[in-house]
């Protein structure tokens, strides 16, 4: 099976002009955000080593690009659904990473007070509406809030994120026919980082994006972008959730980027051909934002301040998170059900 090489931007979207479209300021918040992810989840590599986070987990390193770009384009009242790889896209969004990092760590400050773990994330304050374990659940689910949201005439947009292996699955079919038909203020976001768990996608799709060249079967533009991109993925994100806000339905856009690491902690990723990683590491999205924020101008300084910030929150939410508790066995029993615990049934 012959290797793809690193996409840039591809299709409808991208390069030059989405960059012109951003401010100074967008793109300092944009490197903050890559920050902070990427601090977060090499944190969460390094625990998993120590034996401190357990069972497994899903890294999304290299694919920060794709949760800043669109974090930032997103209202904070919008909504957002994510796969099992969402640690990346909950940091986005705002919550603390001591809720994070003490979830994964199975602690009682953790987000979920340590009953969801890595693959279940949820905030609904944050607009994060959990994290799905089920390829393409949460498309279907994102319609619903979509749904909710046109019906109180709130102006809110739900932006569905999902893998590349997703795309083969049913329910991405009937949420893009649904939401094309009622034209739902939703926007669906392929990470489309070549593999689907340890098989190529590319091995198993008769089109070359599996979500993108599908689109049009559902009405929709076919969209492609170079999701290692931070400034194409905002533009674009920001052009399609403004569109979906404005009553004129939903979008499909396509990222093409690269995890760096396996599919889960238990992957060694021994099945990719040679060079592969190396080209794709060339294009880390992390490390040629910097490289474009000091060709236009950024000092080091600007840059090292907020490299130093990112890294002293992870280091401060680490700590927190370690020395919050384990739960309370009973703490089990409690929010099964929406009317209290299980007390009374029993």
């Amino acid at each position: 099976m012959k290797s793809r090489a690193p996409q840039t931007s591809s299709g409808t979207r991208g390069g030059a002009a989405a960059q012109d479209a951003i401010t100074a300021d967008q793109r300092l918040q944009l490197y903050t955000l890559l920050m902070r992810t990427r601090a977060c989840e090499k944190r969460a590599h390094d625990l998993f080593l120590q034996n401190l986070v357990k069972g497994t987990s899903h890294l999304a390193l290299g694919q920060e690009a794709i949760a800043a770009g669109m974090a930032l384009a997103m209202r904070r009242d919008d909504y957002a659904f994510l796969t099992f790889r969402g640690h990346h896209h909950t940091v986005a969004r705002g919550v603390p990473m001591t809720a994070v990092l003490g979830e994964l760590m199975g602690r009682q400050c953790g987000l979920m007070g340590a009953k969801g773990g890595s693959m279940h994330l949820s905030s609904v304050e944050h607009g994060v509406m959990a994290s799905y374990a089920i390829l393409g659940a949460q498309l279907t689910i994102a319609n619903g809030a979509a749904w909710s949201a046109q019906y109180r005439g709130t102006g809110q947009v739900t932006v569905a994120y999902f893998g590349d292996g997703t795309a083969n699955i049913g329910a991405f079919h009937e949420a893009l026919n649904l939401a094309a038909v009622w034209k739902l203020p939703i926007v669906f976001v392929c990470e489309n980082n070549q593999y689907m768990e340890y098989t190529p996608i590319r091995a198993v799709t008769p089109v070359d994006y599996p979500a993108a060249d599908r689109a049009g079967a559902y009405g929709l533009e076919r969209i492609v972008i170079d999701g290692n991109d931070a400034d194409v993925v905002f533009q674009t994100g920001r052009v399609a959730i403004e569109r979906a806000r404005a009553g004129d339905g939903p979008s499909m856009i396509e990222c093409t980027t690269y995890r760096q690491s396996g599919h889960s902690r238990a992957d060694p990723a021994k099945y990719r051909p040679p060079g592969e990683l190396e080209a794709w590491l060339q294009r880390d999205p992390v490390l040629t934002y910097r490289t474009r924020l000091l060709q236009s101008g950024v000092s080091e300084e600007t840059l090292a301040g907020i490299e130093r910030d990112a890294q002293d929150a992870v280091d401060s939410a680490t700590e927190e998170a370690k020395a919050s508790p384990v739960p309370a066995v009973e703490s089990a029993f409690r929010d099964v059900w929406a009317d209290g615990g299980i007390e009374w049934r029993n």
